[in-house]
């Protein structure tokens, strides 16, 4: 159990039944009352962000949180099938609520880590995917540069290997391998020339 000013930033605490981060908290005392800490607490299920104040006299249950690697396979619809990492006959689906915007930055046969949550009933549950930073993708589809374009350094839209449209200066071209950060979403740099 975690005490009221225990409840700090990137700590996982379940309230009502529920999984939450703590994204912010800040204890505070005002004139003649009990320090209080005001918190906003990032839902791991549904990503909605709530804020919450506890009392001197409030604790919280810390979350059984684990990762484990993941290996992506292929999505079917809304769902996308994975595998525990080295046991590809163990296929599950998740939803696209739990995958989130990852599916733009993910290739089959990827690696990554999921975000476990293990109930008091001892249930292990995939609440989310945690991305690197920088992921590297090839462009698939890119406009050609029209000459006496680049003067102002403009911009085109081009499409990634895994469907992703973003946003890239002009000379981007089809084949060329891009860095991209996942929590931007955004380009950062040519890593290679097709």
């Amino acid at each position: 159990m975690l005490n009221y000013n225990e409840i700090k930033e990137r700590k996982y605490i379940i309230l009502n039944n529920e999984p939450f981060e703590v994204v912010d908290s800040q204890v505070s005392r005002q004139q003649q009352r009990k320090p209080v800490n005001k918190t906003k607490l990032k839902s791991l299920i549904s990503g909605r962000v709530i804020e919450y104040t506890f009392q001197s006299s409030d604790t919280a249950e810390e979350a059984d949180m684990s990762r484990k690697n993941i290996s992506y396979i292929y999505r079917k619809g809304p769902e996308f099938y994975f595998h525990p990492e080295g046991n590809p006959r163990d296929r599950f689906a998740l939803t696209e609520e739990v995958v989130g915007n990852a599916f733009n930055f993910i290739k089959e046969k990827d690696t990554i880590e999921a975000i476990v949550f293990t109930n008091d009933e001892g249930e292990e549950k995939i609440i989310g995917l945690k991305l690197p930073i920088r992921v590297e993708l090839e462009v698939v589809e890119a406009p050609p540069s029209i000459k006496g374009n680049t003067a102002t350094g403009g911009d085109k839209l081009v499409t990634l290997s895994t469907g992703y449209k973003i946003t890239v200066p002009l000379f981007i071209n089809t084949g060329d391998v891009i860095a991209l950060n996942t929590e931007t979403g955004s380009y950062t740099e040519r890593v290679s020339k097709a």
